[in-house]
């Protein structure tokens, strides 16, 4: 059997009617026993206005013997059906009319929206934790530590040791101003020392031992990665010359690529979490840190930058991650996601008035996600609407000329 309201099923003897109607008169639920003849009079004196298919309210016909673009039997619209002009808008449904279709009330709650987005991505290096080592001055490679890039090495750890003569030279001049016994002078001689790079460590060493030490070792600034290296032995090397570049792995980054068409749900600052098949079981969570400005035109995904911990130094580069952004987004209006009729030019819900009518208003929709929909615009917190059931009463309303309630709007 159809949904249409006014269909009639037979029980037994009797014939069970279901009638809907705007404007008040509502659904009615009755027993018919009395003779047919009489059933048929009442019908005969009702004007009809046309006759239409409830699942396609919008085509009239002018014949009752007419097929709907469904293939339906098309029934009569009746003008004391029509809503009074003096009544409320809505559509009317009395209390075992409504037990009958199923129809279930639910209120529009402020609450938190559960993310639906998960998406896959892999780990890179974090390019803003980079040591970049260099020598302060010209000279020659004596020594190399028997490092090689790919290398984990600490903070602190030996690279290679320098022979720097511009060193040399001014350590010496500094040694010969420092017996002078002029202390502006000697001031002035040891901030050309720094100037040139050296620690005050190596400045109060040849202070305190008078010899002079021009070579040097180089150390790694953090702890992380050797990327590239150029230090070899015997090599001569020029002021500022590049001798090996660092990358810390305290953090990483997570590289996800977001649908292009799904980049509103994400902002900078969102929770993530991953699982990476390498760990199962086990989840790391980090924050959103970028969006980048380009899409990539291959795929029509944006790429999003989440920053993640990685103590130990478990999470290494290229590997594979399943990620989920998470719904922090703050509070939101919320309402089930079947309440939302969408007709494709806009979104409806059906509204609950007083006295058991109901009316569509129309609604602005947001993020989804866990069986909810954001409500933008249309709705207030507590407003109640039909989560069930509802597409019988836009139809009824629709095929009345019942007006949803536009945003903004109270009437």
């Amino acid at each position: 059997m159809s949904m249409d309201a006014r269909q009639v099923a037979r029980w037994g003897t009797g014939v069970l009617a279901i009638a809907l109607v705007a404007g008040g008169s509502g659904y009615w639920l009755g027993q018919q026993d009395g003779p047919a003849s009489e059933a048929g009079s009442a019908q005969a004196n009702r004007k009809v206005l046309y006759w239409y298919d409830p699942m396609v309210p919008a085509e009239h016909y002018d014949n009752p013997n007419s097929l709907s673009s469904m293939g339906m039997k098309t029934i009569p619209k009746y003008a004391d059906e029509a809503p009074a002009g003096d009544a409320l808008p809505g559509v009317s449904v009395d209390p075992a009319a409504r037990q009958n279709l199923g129809m279930r009330v639910v209120a529009a709650e402020m609450g938190t929206l559960p993310s639906g987005l998960t998406v896959t991505g892999t780990i890179d290096f974090n390019q803003r934790d980079v040591a970049i080592v260099q020598a302060r001055s010209g000279g020659f490679v004596t020594r190399v530590y028997a490092r090689a890039p790919g290398d984990v090495i600490g903070a602190g750890a030996p690279i290679a040791d320098l022979q720097l003569p511009e060193w040399g030279g001014a350590q010496t001049e500094f040694l010969a101003v420092k017996r002078l016994g002029k202390p502006e002078l000697t001031a002035a001689a040891r901030q050309r020392l720094r100037l040139l790079g050296m620690s005050d460590t190596l400045i109060g060493e040849v202070e305190r031992t008078g010899r002079t030490n021009g070579t040097v070792t180089i150390r790694s600034p953090i702890a992380g990665v050797i990327q590239s290296l150029d230090a070899r032995q015997g090599v001569t090397l020029g002021a500022g010359q590049t001798l090996a570049q660092v990358t810390g792995i305290g953090t990483v980054w997570l590289n996800a690529a977001v649908p292009e068409a799904q980049a509103g749900m994400v902002r900078v600052g969102q929770g993530a979490s991953a699982t990476l098949a390498a760990f199962p079981g086990e989840s790391f969570a980090g924050r959103v840190s970028a969006i980048l400005p380009a899409a990539q035109a291959d795929s029509r995904t944006l790429t999003v930058r989440i920053e993640l911990a990685n103590p130990g130094g478990r999470l290494r580069p290229g590997m594979f991650a399943a990620v989920a952004l998470g719904g922090d987004g703050g509070q939101a209006l919320l309402v089930p996601s079947e309440a939302v009729i969408r007709t494709g030019t806009r979104a409806l819900v059906m509204l609950t008035l007083a006295d058991g009518r109901y009316r569509p208003a129309e609604v602005r929709t947001g993020r989804e996600g866990g069986g909810k929909t954001e409500i933008l615009a249309g709705l207030a917190a507590g407003e109640k609407l039909v989560a069930s059931g509802q597409f019988l009463l836009d139809s009824e309303a629709s095929l009345t000329g019942i007006a949803a309630r536009p945003i903004g709007g109270s009437q």
